[in-house]
């Protein structure tokens, strides 16, 4: 199953983010598109995706297989969601947490708008003088 991974890696290469979050003014990759490049790789290659809510102690979670279908070997992911009661909310998250999931497991470049917010300052360069320098 690895082997047809790193085949499948090879070939999806960078998924583009085609949608922007209006609220948060950021680029997203929508999981109908996401679904739309990545499953006829992974079908190509013989691995079924499938994404399913499960119990995870007693609470709600997706779990994320990815299935070879000619040996039965898998790889999966299971994470909690969060306890939300309005179901509009908890389809949000579940399409959140789909996304993520699977972009995960299959280590999918994406270019991390997000992240950087969250930043006080850029990592220093691998030329400066500090003790704490940081290897890039």
């Amino acid at each position: 199953m690895h082997k047809k991974l790193l085949e499948i890696q090879k070939e999806i290469g960078a998924i583009a983010k085609d949608s922007t979050n209006p609220f948060y003014k950021s680029k997203y990759f929508d999981i109908n598109s996401l679904l739309a490049q990545v499953k006829p790789i992974l079908n190509k290659h013989g691995i079924v995706l499938l994404q399913g809510l499960t119990a995870l102690e007693g609470k709600i979670g997706l779990n994320t297989v990815l299935l070879d279908a000619d040996s039965d070997e898998r790889i999966e992911y299971a994470c909690p969601l969060p306890d939300l009661q309005d179901p509009q909310k908890m389809g949000s998250a579940i399409t959140y947490f789909r996304r993520y999931a699977l972009q995960s497991l299959l280590a999918l470049e994406a270019e991390d708008d997000d992240a950087n917010e969250t930043v006080d300052e850029p990592f220093p360069s691998k030329n400066t003088n500090r003790k704490d320098n940081y290897k890039i």
